[in-house]
């Protein structure tokens, strides 16, 4: 690893800085140059991000557009076995990227989910559900969790939209029981973590009729949520500048 070299970008005039400014790893000018993720805006970030995708793509191939987001996955994470957990139905990834393209709402069940979906490449509305009940009204009526309580309060705007739930099966199982009523979101991104009903509310989200990105077992959580839809958005990117 390289971190002898100052950044030469920093030309902030503050002087006094110049000793804390160094480049974390090599900088390869050909990987910054091919780089094409939105949220890897300078020389060092760009490095990072091809360096860790190019590791990614050897660990889980690069055949299938699923593979990408199961490279990001991994990426995420720093675990290569998260690759084998992740599952697709109902053809997630065209429905996804449509829905991105399209502008439409993308709703989140905690606001760290939506703190982590870039800002870039997209006209999508990313919507924290807590934001829609914040004095937790819904909840403390029928004793329900905030995040479930957030999307029954979202529940006629989902038509359409992408979901994605990275923290809390409560939120995942109350998804699923507006669909069954009904409602038709265009994607659902499930990765609930923990030992009480995040696998069993995943295993509802896969047998849903909508497309789905979820991963098998007790593991998931933010991380996941918000590479699968950072990924989303890049292949949106990539497919309306070959337009």
């Amino acid at each position: 690893m390289n971190t002898k070299n100052k950044n030469p970008q920093d030309d902030s005039g503050d002087d006094s800085l110049d000793e804390f400014v160094e480049f974390t790893t090599d900088i390869d000018p050909e990987l910054v140059e091919i780089c094409n993720d939105s949220g890897a805006q300078t020389k060092e970030a760009k490095a990072i991000y091809m360096t860790s995708r190019n590791i990614a793509r050897k660990i889980v191939g690069d055949e299938i557009p699923e593979d990408r987001v199961r490279q990001r996955c991994v990426i995420s994470t720093g675990d290569p076995s998260v690759a084998e957990i992740m599952k697709f139905e109902g053809d997630p990834i065209n429905s996804g990227v449509d829905a991105i393209k399209k502008g439409s709402p993308i709703f989140v069940d905690i606001r760290m989910v939506k703190a982590g979906i870039t800002t870039k490449g997209h006209n999508c509305d990313v919507i924290c559900v807590l934001d829609r009940d914040e004095d937790a009204e819904i909840a403390h009526k029928y004793g329900i969790t905030r995040t479930a309580a957030g999307f029954l309060k979202c529940k006629d705007e989902l038509d359409g939209a992408i979901i994605a739930i990275g923290n809390a099966p409560s939120a995942a199982i109350t998804v699923c029981r507006l669909i069954e009523h009904g409602v038709r979101p265009a994607l659902v991104v499930g990765t609930p973590v923990g030992f009480v009903n995040s696998a069993e509310s995943k295993e509802m989200v896969r047998n849903m009729d909508v497309p789905s990105i979820t991963c098998e077992g007790t593991r998931g959580g933010t991380p996941i949520a918000v590479a699968c839809v950072n990924e989303l958005v890049s292949i949106s990117r990539e497919k309306q500048e070959c337009e």
